[in-house]
């Protein structure tokens, strides 16, 4: 395979803004290498534009023969646990299925499978999601990694909100919750999952909240495929 060619941020060079360029180069009536160019937001050089698209079909071809091989075979653990992570982390089922030579339903089939908390749709923002029951869990531990149903990102158990750690804190009231919603509040912290690379904190990105025990999901069930939960 031909070596990579380097991607500048402003370029468009994602895999359907590529195709869409070849299908219109190769049509009856077909644009020409310059407005290719444009179209990809890459500066007017021919031979650069070669290059992007005879990658981009070898990248193509590879991954129909990987997928044409893996067809048929079961879910390894590595696997598992790469579609796991990924999607916990907000990558999409194309993205995932794109970085093991697998379908997107088959990435979909293998998050419903082993008991994954189902993400929101970009119109369902702060919607609550069902919890599989492998997530469902009635109290939590300090610093324990879990699913916030409600803003569909991982979090971390900060503290039981009892009667007990209210009176120690200014501000807060005497709510006993397990009195009035038959269910222990936590307070959380989650998880953003934004860029890291400019980020200079100690902590991970991400924001103070207070969520009821039944929408807050369980992982550690998943650990049993390899997911490495400090990671997410």
């Amino acid at each position: 395979m031909a070596r990579l060619v380097k991607t500048k941020e402003w370029e468009k060079l994602d895999s359907p803004n590529i195709q869409k360029v070849i299908l219109l180069l190769n049509q009856d009536n077909p644009i020409t290498k310059k407005e290719a160019c444009s179209l990809l937001n890459i500066a007017y050089n021919t031979s650069r534009l070669q290059k992007i698209l005879q990658e981009f079909e070898e990248r193509k071809a590879l991954r129909k023969k990987r997928i044409s091989e893996k067809r048929g075979q079961p879910t390894s653990s590595e696997e598992i646990a790469s579609i796991v992570t990924g999607y916990l982390k907000g990558e999409s089922l194309a993205e995932i299925a794109e970085l093991i030579f697998r379908s997107p339903s088959f990435v979909k089939n293998t998050i419903t499978k082993v008991g994954v908390p189902s993400r929101k749709l970009e119109d369902d923002e702060w919607k609550t999601e069902y919890l599989p029951d492998a997530c469902v869990s009635t109290s939590f531990d300090k610093d324990q990694v879990v699913w916030a149903a409600k803003y569909h990102k991982p979090a971390i158990i900060v503290d039981e909100v009892s009667v007990n750690y209210q009176a120690e804190k200014m501000g807060y009231g005497d709510t006993n919750y397990e009195t009035q919603y038959s269910s222990k509040c936590y307070k959380i912290y989650v998880l953003t999952g934004e860029d890291l690379e400019d980020y200079t904190s100690k902590r991970l990105p991400g924001f103070n909240a207070f969520a009821l025990a039944y929408d807050l999901g369980n992982l550690s069930h998943l650990e049993e495929y390899g997911v490495k939960l400090e990671n997410i």
